[in-house]
């Protein structure tokens, strides 16, 4: 038996930006999200929360952010998540919790990247920009 090709790492890197951006600009629920998050292969799940985590950080976010994420996220406050992204500097171990935690983690890290996403937007991003992950089509609405 083979492993992925690299084609399809690609194609799932891609799948990861579409999904998490489309999160974080509210063009797809949370509940949606951690639905697509929940069926993929727990590798698969490593890989998202290594790639969501990587975003978090590009996207430079705070104690604040960490904090109103975790209130947009649904998870509680005082799960490892929760704390981890509050700390100061955020903890981003979110790939080394259990696999039971990793929906959790998942919710807590796109709606902190979500916050964190929306500030630049709003500041550097206001008057336009190219990035392509922030001009993403109304079509991809998902409910």
């Amino acid at each position: 038996m083979t492993g992925p090709s690299s084609d399809d790492g690609r194609a799932f890197r891609r799948e990861i930006e579409r999904v998490l951006n489309e999160i974080a600009q509210e063009l797809r629920t949370l509940d949606d999200g951690a639905g697509w998050f929940s069926g993929l292969a727990p590798a698969r799940q490593t890989e998202v929360l290594q790639e969501v985590a990587g975003y978090a950080m590009q996207a430079h976010i705070t104690a604040a952010d960490g904090r109103a994420g975790v209130a947009r996220s649904g998870v509680k406050p005082t799960a490892n998540p929760s704390v981890m992204i509050c700390m100061d500097p955020p903890r981003y171990g979110f790939a080394g919790l259990p696999t039971a935690e990793h929906v959790k983690a998942f919710r807590v890290l796109v709606s902190v990247f979500a916050v964190a996403d929306t500030r630049r937007r709003k500041t550097y991003c206001k008057d336009g920009c190219r990035h392509p992950w922030h001009n993403l089509p109304a079509a991809t609405r998902h409910p």
